[in-house]
């Protein structure tokens, strides 16, 4: 008889009731299976995610601007944007960026201190899903007579 108990008890407490599920018309998920963004976020397009300054002389610093377009439907805003070292700064698009708009994010480099093959990431954070996208940037440092 006990055994009974504990059988109907598992089995009432496992039954299926709707009553504390979120009704699924209220979960937006911005991304599907098949990868097609939803229509009412930003989408964040760079032109080019990665420059090669090429060969620098030690102490040059040089800049180059990474040009961007809101392809969604919302606007877009960039939140933060950080480089993985002290050499490189950069300045960005502030404003919110409306769809069909272009905006950039211009990096510094600054080659001072550095030396042989640099590769560095811009980490820019904003509205999009993903909400990061990393940008890259590369040269050959090389030490002023070689």
């Amino acid at each position: 008889m006990l055994v009974n108990l504990l059988t109907a008890a598992i089995f009432l407490s496992c039954s299926s009731n709707n009553a504390d599920k979120l009704p699924a018309g209220l979960v937006n998920n911005p991304k599907s299976a098949s990868g097609n963004v939803d229509y009412g976020v930003a989408v964040i397009e760079f032109s080019k995610m990665e420059h090669d300054f090429g060969r620098l002389i030690q102490g040059e610093k040089v800049s180059y601007s990474y040009k961007f377009t809101n392809t969604g439907k919302s606007d877009l805003i960039i939140s933060k944007v950080s480089a993985s070292c002290g050499c490189t700064a950069s300045k960005y698009s502030k404003e919110p960026i409306k769809p069909g708009k272009e905006g950039k994010v211009e990096v510094t480099f600054d080659s001072n201190g550095q030396r042989g093959m640099v590769n560095k990431t811009v980490t820019v954070v904003t509205n999009t899903q993903p909400q990061t996208t990393i940008l890259r940037l590369k040269a050959q440092v090389i030490t002023p007579g070689n």
